[in-house]
């Protein structure tokens, strides 16, 4: 956990900076474009991967691995049920594939967190 602030900006004074800081404009617009990107995995993810395959992701996007410098161990706790609802699975489901000690292999890194599921026709 950080100390952090939560700031709310009229929607027209966003808009301004928006138009008059050209820094943050950029930096903005990245960050939605990230944020949509998450999204559409998301959705991919839950509409063709398994459960498990599911779980791995959510416990590596949360430990922020593949991301810049080493993974991180989650601190935060986070129920069997609240991992549940983030993949869209039962917590019984996830109690199963945590049962024991959990190991990623890095190889697999890509396959978890970048696999684009092929549709054939």
């Amino acid at each position: 956990m950080t100390e952090c602030v939560i700031v709310r900006i009229t929607k027209a004074d966003i808009t301004r900076v928006i138009h008059d800081e050209l820094a943050f404009a950029e930096l903005f617009i990245a960050h939605l474009l990230a944020r949509n990107s998450r999204v559409e995995e998301d959705l991919v993810d839950q509409l063709f991967n398994s459960s498990e395959k599911r779980l791995a992701r959510i416990l590596l996007l949360l430990a922020n691995f593949g991301k810049e410098g080493r993974p991180e161990p989650i601190i935060a706790k986070i129920s069997q049920e609240t991992l549940a609802e983030m993949i869209g699975t039962t917590r019984s489901r996830v109690s199963f594939f945590m049962n024991g000690h959990i190991k990623v292999h890095s190889s697999l890194l890509n396959v978890v967190l970048h696999d684009q599921p092929q549709i054939k026709t």
